[in-house]
């Protein structure tokens, strides 16, 4: 089982976007969270350390994510986290890495507007995944 985290921060680079020889669409790209604390006494807020994140979505969201997201932008992102050791000879590390399942812009620096897509303009793939979650919107 898969741990569920829902990460706010900026967008730290530029999203990569690319579809692999089996025709899977995807998008990954870094992502900082800072945590902010207010400072009564001087009036201002506190940055501590920063959180980056490697977030990576897939058919559908990857496409949308491409046409919506950029670089510097706030956003929420809510997937599975992924930690993983690494090593490789000379040096190693930890990756962390959000496998989304949403992504949107976070409203509280800013506006944003969305456009529905039209199921018709959905690959089957996608349509199958969203009967999956949705069976009680389809035709009995």
């Amino acid at each position: 089982m898969a741990d569920q985290i829902s990460v706010t921060g900026l967008v730290g680079t530029e999203p990569k976007f690319s579809t692999t020889q089996n025709g899977l669409d995807v998008l990954s790209f870094r992502l900082a969270s800072t945590h902010r604390k207010f400072h009564r006494e001087t009036g201002n807020w506190i940055e501590s350390d920063v959180n980056w994140y490697t977030v990576v979505c897939y058919r559908g969201l990857a496409r949308h994510a491409a046409e919506s997201i950029g670089k510097g932008e706030r956003v929420l992102v809510h997937g599975n986290l992924k930690v993983r050791d690494w090593d490789n000879g000379e040096r190693s590390g930890t990756s962390v890495e959000i496998d989304a399942s949403s992504i949107g812009h976070d409203l509280l620096f800013g506006t944003s507007e969305f456009t529905r897509r039209s199921h018709s303009i959905q690959s089957a793939e996608d349509e199958e995944s969203e009967q999956e979650l949705e069976p009680e919107l389809q035709p009995a």
